[in-house]
């Protein structure tokens, strides 16, 4: 079961999606209005960092509307350098792991664009962490081009 937030109670969203830009310009489009609106509605985002396509797009349209933006980055991640630059605050923790505990704690609800098979991975653990009660946060789905409906309809 889903619960839901009204917007104006929400203050700290994880926003989770793809390192690539995706098939097609509607993935891009997506991400430069998700941070848009985010900005607009002053929620705080948490993402997984870096500067990257699609989350990099959100982050940047999110941070230049004004909104407080963390990515949180495993240490193996930003030693190598494999997710780019991050627009903004950055806060580096030793594991995927930790990085999905310290977003739990500290967001209201999480959102996914499309993305690849991380971004799935971080739904899953999220959605059956959820499943299992050990947060209450809903998660949602931006499904631009019908991305996301086979798994909607498990």
């Amino acid at each position: 079961m889903m619960t839901v937030v009204p917007v104006q109670k929400l203050k700290n969203i994880c926003g989770f999606c793809g390192s690539t830009y995706g098939r097609t310009s509607n993935f891009v489009e997506a991400a430069k209005d998700l941070g848009r609106i985010l900005s607009e509605k002053k929620i705080h985002l948490m993402y997984e960092g870096g500067d990257l396509a699609l989350m990099g797009l959100v982050s940047l349209a999110a941070n230049i509307g004004r909104s407080q933006v963390l990515g949180i980055i495993p240490k193996a991640l930003a030693k190598a350098n494999i997710i780019g630059k991050t627009n903004c605050e950055e806060l580096i923790v030793t594991c995927m792991h930790e990085r999905l505990i310290t977003m739990i704690k500290h967001v209201d609800a999480f959102i996914a664009l499309p993305g690849g098979l991380g971004t799935l991975e971080e739904i899953f653990t999220i959605a059956s962490w959820a499943q299992l009660s050990i947060h209450q946060e809903p998660i949602e789905l931006l499904d631009v081009n019908n991305y996301y409906g086979l798994l909607m309809i498990l």
